[in-house]
């Protein structure tokens, strides 16, 4: 794994013998993001310095800096084949990045609403990309520039909160932490919020999804990690678990169960 830190270092260690294999050094700021690409050997970082870094796993050294925003950068992210970078920042823009080149694809922002993007990541196809404003709005963009939905409910103004598209069920899903506790769900197409998922104590600040079963982990300021079954999931979830029941019902608070 490789984690960003406020020393402003990434390091990168390896899982199994709990060790560090390496500190990569160049960034002057907070290192608030960083991302493994699809492509072997190369991490992305996105940091308060405003600049994305791309560094080779192999040798430690740093193979690329973008000037990449005029804020700091709060996610970098890449798409499925790792051709594509995706940032985002508190100037309130998402940029796509070329990897090869360094070269700036597209920006993408509303000028009428320059919040903060505090999270972005590409769909599976790589034709749209979900980005989570500091105004409690989750926007999903195509990737020409247009926004043809938006998603509201939570409260997200203070913490960069991740988002995250559920796919394995047919119905498609936006999942997103809250500043209210809760897990949000969203139907991606009719953009209803079909559950609310009751649980943590304190702002839930990052969500995650599993790539085949419909399974949600989220992290909250509580001090824990729960994980979120739907009923038609195939593999049972051994962790602390909540039968969330069926996430296109009106919204309900499940038990939670060990």
């Amino acid at each position: 794994i490789c984690t960003g830190s406020d020393d402003r270092t990434v390091r990168i260690w390896d899982v199994d013998m709990t060790k560090q294999l390496a500190v990569l050094k160049g960034h002057t700021g907070y290192v608030h993001s960083v991302a493994f690409s699809p492509q072997p050997n190369i991490i992305a970082s996105g940091s308060y310095d405003e600049t994305i870094r791309l560094w080779d796993t192999t040798t430690g050294t740093c193979c690329r800096v973008i000037k990449a925003h005029t804020e700091p950068v709060t996610c970098v992210s890449f798409n499925k084949d790792g051709t594509q970078l995706l940032s985002s920042s508190m100037d309130g823009l998402c940029r796509i990045w070329d990897t090869a080149t360094g070269q700036c694809i597209k920006s993408l922002g509303d000028p009428e609403n320059m919040e903060p993007v505090g999270h972005s990541l590409f769909s599976p196809n790589g034709k749209f990309l979900l980005a989570s404003n500091l105004n409690s709005q989750i926007r999903l963009w195509d990737i020409n520039g247009t926004c043809p939905k938006r998603y509201v409910g939570h409260i997200n103004t203070q913490y960069c909160i991740t988002s995250a598209l559920l796919m394995p069920l047919a119905d498609k899903f936006v999942v997103s932490g809250s500043e209210d506790g809760m897990v949000h769900v969203w139907n991606l197409q009719t953009r209803e919020c079909v559950q609310r998922l009751r649980g943590h104590s304190a702002p839930v600040i990052a969500v995650s999804v599993h790539p085949t079963q419909p399974c949600i982990a989220s992290a909250s300021l509580d001090g824990t990690v729960r994980v979120w079954q739907h009923p038609d999931s195939a593999t049972p979830v051994t962790h602390q678990v909540m039968a969330a029941a069926d996430w296109q019902a009106p919204p309900m608070a499940p038990a939670c169960v060990p």
